[in-house]
C-alpha cells in the first residue's frame, strides 16, 4: 500500500503539480477544440472572411505607422500638438503624391510598356549574342540536352505578355474582386492610420488589461520587445531599399542605361526581401544591358557591385545595426519556406513574423527554465 502510494505521489508530483504539464495540457485542448471546431465551416467561415477583408488595410496601415510614428513623435516634442503634426504629415503626402502621378508616373508607365514590348527582341537578341558565343551547333545541342526550345519560349512569353488583359477580361469577377479589395484597402488605409497614429501609444495598455495581473509586467516587456524588432525592421529595410534605388537610378542614368528608372524602381521593390530581393532585381539589368552592347553589361556589372558594396559596408549597419541577430542562412530558409507555404505575403512577412516569434518562444524558455528546476539558477 506504501508503495502504491509512493507512486501515486510521485505521479501526482511529476504530472499533476507541475505547471508546465498543465500548460501543455491546456494547450494540446485548445488545439484539439481549434480542429474540432474547423470542421464546422460555418463556425470559422465568417472570422476567416474577417481577416480576409481586414488583413491588408491593417499590414499596410502598419507599416505606415512605423514610417511615420517617429516624424509625428519629433513634431510632438517641438511642441506642435499631435492632431496638427498628424495634419502636417498627411498634407505633406498629399503634395508628394501628387508630384509623383503626375511627374514620375508618366515616365514609368512609358518604360514599363517599352520594356514589355521589347521583351521578345530581348530574349531573341540573347539567343544570338550566345549563338556567337557557343557556336550554333554547340548552341542547339545545349538546347536539345536541357530541352529547351528558344522559339517556343519566345512565343510562350509573347503570348503570356499580351494576354494579360485577355485573361483579366476572362476572370472578370475574380479581377474586379482583387481591384476592389486593394481600392478598399488605400480608401481606408488613412483612416486606420489616422487613429494608429493618435492612439497607438495606448494600445498596449489596453491589451495589457486583458493579461492576469501577475503576468503583464513580462507581457509589457515581450510586446515592447516586439515592437522593437518589428519597427527597426520595417523602417530599415524600407530606407535600405529607397537608398538601393535611388543610388542605382543614379548610376544608370551615368551609363545611359535604357529604362533606369523602372530598373531602378524594380531593384528598389525586391530590395525589401533581404538576400534574395537583390539576387532577383539584377537579371531584368542584365538582359536590358547585354542587349545594348557588351560594354554597357560591363558598365551595369561596375554600378551593381558599388552600389552593393555602398549597401552592405555603409548603409545597412548604419540603418539596420545588429537588431535582428539572425544568421543571414537562417533568414534565406526562412524566407524559402515562408514562400512556399504562403505565397508572395510569406516572403514579405517572413523574417518580421520569424522576428515575433524568435521574442515569443525565447521568453517562454527563459520562464520554463526558471520553472522548472532543470537549469543552474547561476547559468540562467
Amino acid at each position: 500500500m506504501g508503495n502504491f502510494l509512493s507512486r501515486a505521489d510521485r505521479f501526482k508530483w511529476l504530472f499533476l503539480n507541475n505547471k508546465f504539464v498543465i500548460f501543455l495540457l491546456v494547450l494540446l485542448l485548445i488545439g484539439l477544440n481549434i480542429w474540432v471546431l474547423n470542421h464546422i465551416p460555418f463556425v470559422f467561415r465568417p472570422l476567416v472572411v474577417l481577416v480576409k477583408t481586414v488583413l491588408l488595410p491593417l499590414l499596410l496601415a502598419g507599416i505606415a505607422y512605423y514610417l511615420l510614428n517617429p516624424a509625428v513623435d519629433w513634431l510632438q516634442r517641438r511642441g506642435v500638438r499631435r492632431i496638427v503634426s498628424i495634419a502636417l504629415l498627411y498634407l505633406t503626402i498629399i503634395l508628394a503624391a501628387g508630384l509623383i502621378v503626375s511627374k514620375v508616373i508618366p515616365i514609368v508607365r512609358e518604360q514599363i510598356t517599352g520594356l514589355i514590348h521589347n521583351a521578345p527582341h530581348f530574349i531573341r537578341e540573347i539567343q544570338f549574342q550566345l549563338e556567337q558565343r557557343l557556336g550554333s551547333q554547340l548552341f542547339h545541342q545545349l538546347q536539345s540536352l536541357i530541352g529547351l526550345n528558344s522559339d517556343d519560349w519566345i512565343n510562350t512569353l509573347t503570348d503570356k505578355l499580351s494576354g494579360i488583359v485577355n485573361r483579366a477580361g476572362q476572370s472578370i469577377g475574380g479581377f474586379l474582386g482583387a481591384v476592389t479589395e486593394i481600392v478598399l484597402a488605400v480608401v481606408t488605409l488613412p483612416f486606420i492610420l489616422f487613429y494608429l497614429l493618435k492612439d497607438g501609444r495606448k494600445l498596449p495598455s489596453y491589451i495589457l488589461q486583458f493579461v492576469p495581473v501577475r503576468f503583464r509586467e513580462q507581457t509589457h516587456r515581450v510586446m515592447a520587445e516586439m515592437n522593437h524588432q518589428i519597427s527597426s525592421y520595417i523602417r530599415g529595410q524600407i530606407i535600405v531599399s529607397f537608398c538601393i534605388g535611388f543610388l542605382l537610378f543614379v548610376g544608370y542614368r551615368i551609363i545611359g542605361l535604357d529604362y533606369s528608372l523602372v530598373l531602378a524602381a524594380i531593384a528598389a521593390l525586391t530590395s525589401v526581401v533581404p538576400y534574395l530581393g537583390p539576387a532577383i532585381a539584377i537579371t531584368p539589368a542584365l538582359i536590358v544591358a547585354l542587349v545594348t552592347s557588351p560594354v554597357m553589361l560591363l558598365k551595369m556589372v561596375v554600378i551593381w557591385t558599388i552600389v552593393q558594396l555602398v549597401e552592405g559596408k555603409f548603409i545597412s549597419p548604419q540603418i539596420m545595426g545588429k537588431t535582428m541577430q539572425i544568421h543571414p542562412i537562417t533568414i534565406i530558409f526562412i524566407i524559402l519556406t515562408a514562400g512556399n507555404l504562403f505565397g508572395v505575403w510569406g516572403v514579405l512577412l517572413a523574417v518580421p513574423g520569424y522576428a515575433v516569434l524568435k521574442v515569443i518562444c525565447s521568453h517562454l524558455f527563459a520562464w520554463f527554465k526558471s520553472r522548472s528546476g532543470l537549469y543552474d539558477p547561476a547559468q540562467m
